[in-house]
């Protein structure tokens, strides 16, 4: 068997992470199409698109992040996949001189977004973990 799923996580043969991150974006794309009616509602307020991204769709993306780790195809590919949902959640600009629509950059997404993006928050949990290990290595882990 070269794969299969286990509490969710697709493992590997080769212990390969990439086939569990498009797992995890495959997950995340159905639940993207189920809230992209809200995610670019000019009924509600940036805020409440923020905090539904934040508690419904990144928590999909992210389940098991902290035994990941990350070549930069994989970063790249997460970064894709905030600033699609970035994208939709602020909408375009209107260019003053020509008053034409524009999609925003992905440096102008990163001004509007006040969190810290995808990357990072891995990247965290990873540093997290480290110190929980090493916890347990001095034996704070709580054995006796």
């Amino acid at each position: 068997m070269e794969q299969f799923k286990y509490f969710g996580t697709t493992l590997t043969h080769l212990h390969s992470i990439q086939e569990e991150i498009k797992s995890r974006l495959k997950s995340w794309n159905a639940c993207y199409h189920s809230v992209q009616n809200l995610l670019s509602s000019r009924l509600l307020s940036r805020n409440i698109k923020i905090k539904t991204y934040r508690t419904i769709v990144l928590p999909i993306v992210l389940y098991g992040c902290e035994t990941w780790s990350l070549t930069l195809w994989e970063e790249h590919s997460l970064r894709v996949f905030e600033n699609r949902v970035l994208r939709r959640i602020f909408g375009s600009t209107r260019v003053e001189a020509t008053g034409e629509w524009r999609k925003l950059h992905n440096e102008e997404l990163n001004n509007l977004y006040s969190q810290q993006n995808i990357i990072w928050v891995i990247k965290s949990r990873m540093r997290w973990v480290g110190h929980v290990a090493c916890m347990e290595e001095r034996g704070f882990g709580g054995e006796t």
